[in-house]
């Protein structure tokens, strides 16, 4: 199908990188807290996706609980 009279081609849609990155830039972490949380995942946070990977452990978790379903294939 042919453009419409008037609207621009994809061709000329695209832009280079450099141009977008100065448009869209990722927030940068504020503080050394954020960082170092954001890498180190405490002993519970990887408990819950330990449990959440397993999906029997999922299941039964929503059934019984949490950490009911975790002692009973990990404890």
């Amino acid at each position: 199908p042919k453009d419409a009279p008037g609207s621009p081609s994809a061709d000329s849609i695209k832009i280079k990188k450099e141009v977008a990155n100065a448009f869209v830039k990722r927030q940068k972490r504020s503080s050394l807290y954020e960082r170092y949380f954001e890498y180190y995942k405490s002993p519970m946070e990887q408990m819950h996706e330990r449990c959440e990977n397993y999906p029997p452990c999922d299941y039964l978790s929503d059934q019984i609980g949490f950490s009911m379903a975790y002692n009973r294939f990990f404890g």
